[in-house]
């Protein structure tokens, strides 16, 4: 089964605000995405794909009320707290995080823990502190993966070296998949590759060499675990990546990257045919 990833990152945010969002209001956004790829996503065989989305926490309520009954797609959050609500313990002590439990009761059956900008945030977090540890933060994402499959949740599980970390990066990626997996269900997680070193304006893209080598390596390591490209996948790189065959999906975000950018319905739904040869 092919795995297609939307991350829909803060692409809620209007452009007088510097943001990206010409789809609707921020109270309608959610639901807006959701109505608007659902039909379309029922073209393709449930068989041969699974559709996630993952929301920014203040839209969950509004995409998941806007799911059919019968709807392909599955809600994600884009991450969960390392620690969560317990019967007789910490109720609800967990401002400005979101616990798995929450995320469960929003109607999440996907997280996003890992993605190299959360990385970077935590990595942040520690330098200020005088701290320069990536273990420590592989094993605080391991909390997380290990919060959200107690609550039912599938996990995607990103990994990726920097453009410092690209000389040792069998050390690097080893090092993420054995910390932050220790102890989970590798049966419901997916590992989401992310080439940080080629992401962004003006770097050079990871080639299909590169990226089937990376991939290779990770199903080594990991026993067979499927393997997204967490690297963005678009529609100038679909067929691309469609042709690498130990590549089982991708993650999208922004549709449009000249012009008026951000994310489109349409376009994300031309991504997928494309990818899926469709």
């Amino acid at each position: 089964m092919k795995h297609l990833f939307l991350n829909l990152k803060r692409f809620d945010i209007p452009p007088e605000y510097g943001g990206v969002n010409r789809l609707a209001g921020a109270a309608d956004w959610g639901a807006c995405i959701v109505r608007s790829t659902q039909q379309a996503l029922r073209e393709f065989d449930a068989a041969d794909a699974e559709f996630v989305q993952f929301f920014p926490e203040a839209h969950l309520l509004g995409a998941a009320g806007a799911l059919a009954a019968d709807s392909p797609v599955q809600l994600g959050c884009q991450g969960v707290y390392r620690a969560d609500t317990a019967p007789g313990g910490n109720f609800g002590a967990f401002t400005t995080n979101l616990p798995a439990s929450a995320a469960a009761a929003l109607g999440c059956t996907y997280t996003l823990i890992g993605h190299c900008e959360e990385r970077a945030d935590k990595n942040g977090v520690l330098t200020e502190g005088g701290v320069k540890n990536t273990a420590a933060v592989s094993r605080i994402l391991n909390q997380e993966v290990l919060r959200a499959q107690e609550r039912g949740m599938k996990v995607l599980y990103c990994i990726g070296e920097t453009s410092e970390e690209q000389p040792h990066w069998q050390e690097v990626l080893g090092e993420q998949l054995r910390l932050g997996l220790a102890g989970a269900d590798r049966s419901r997680v997916v590992i989401g590759y992310e080439p940080v070193w080629s992401i962004g304006p003006g770097k050079t893209p990871a080639d299909a060499p590169y990226i089937r080598r990376i991939a290779q390596f990770v199903k080594h390591e990991t026993g067979g675990i499927d393997v997204v490209y967490g690297g963005g996948l678009k529609q100038d790189n679909a067929a691309m990546l469609a042709g690498i065959g130990e590549i089982d999906g991708g993650l999208i975000a922004l549709t449009r990257f000249g012009g008026e950018i951000g994310f489109y319905p349409e376009e994300y739904i031309e991504i997928i045919r494309t990818y899926l040869g469709k």
